[in-house]
């Protein structure tokens, strides 16, 4: 495979564009350095590093650089291929998974040779054709498996989230632009009772509270820091720029420009 920039070869399923991670992904970065924000915690990949996903969670890939060469794979899990795979190899799944959102199960030797074996799939478009897919992605379980065996208590698990310390849970991911229905499904909640509960603890709707949090997190960000706006509204879970800056010049009185015009002059 030539190496781009920002080149993804994906096996399996689309992947939406939401920082609701929706299946269970193995994501192996074949050069450059890629960030991520999973489960509460950042993490690193540098070449020939790899992890995995978990489903149900909220996680946000970080852009690279622009500068940055990045090729990576990835390769989605969903379920009707989990069952399917379960099924055929008659696996009962450990008890005690891995609690990481992000887990990386470390070198070994199985892994580069597999991510090697994939490159005379490819067309020239860089993709793999279907009848193929299924098969990697069957071996590339095995490994896995073979790799860390109580992974299967993670793959093999199709439970839906149950009931968490919601407050806990919202001040950890408020960051993530995620629909209040995602966040009500992530902590066993109906959108009745996440509402309702979200009320109790906060006094606050869930819509009013995240703009609130994440304005003063912004607040914080602009005038601690030498950070700009356009380097900080997408990590706080704004869409756009524009929305940001009128969001926050309505709750400070001062565009984000004003205030950091503001604060070089205070520190003249």
């Amino acid at each position: 495979m030539k190496a781009s920039v920002s080149k993804t070869c994906l096996i399996g399923p689309a992947i939406t564009q939401e920082q609701f991670i929706a299946e269970h992904l193995f994501f192996y970065l074949v050069k450059g350095t890629v960030s991520g924000d999973y489960g509460g915690k950042s993490h690193i990949l540098e070449s020939d590093e790899y992890g995995i996903v978990r489903k149900n969670r909220l996680g946000r890939q970080n852009n690279a650089r622009k500068h940055d060469d990045v090729e990576k794979i990835i390769f989605v899990f969903d379920e009707p291929f989990l069952k399917a795979f379960q099924e055929k190899h008659q696996i009962n799944p450990v008890k005690f998974p891995p609690a990481e959102s992000f887990i990386q199960p470390g070198p070994n030797a199985l892994i580069p040779g597999f991510i090697q074996s994939l490159t005379p799939y490819y067309n020239v478009q860089g993709e793999m054709d279907k009848a193929f897919f299924d098969l990697k992605r069957e071996e590339l379980l095995l490994i896995l498996l073979q790799i860390q065996p109580e992974l299967s208590g993670v793959f093999f698990d199709y439970g839906i989230p149950g009931k968490i310390d919601l407050e806990e849970f919202m001040q950890q991911n408020y960051k993530f632009n995620a629909s209040i229905e995602r966040f009500a499904y992530l902590t066993g909640r109906s959108l009745s009772a996440f509402k309702r509960d979200f009320k109790t603890i906060f006094n606050d709707t869930p819509n009013h509270w995240l703009v609130q949090k994440r304005l003063q997190e912004a607040h914080f960000l602009l005038e601690k820091t030498n950070k700009k706006a356009s380097e900080i509204y997408l990590d706080l879970g704004f869409e756009a720029l524009s929305h940001f800056s009128f969001a926050f010049k309505k709750l400070f009185g001062q565009t984000p420009t004003e205030l950091a015009e503001q604060k070089k002059h205070t520190h003249k």
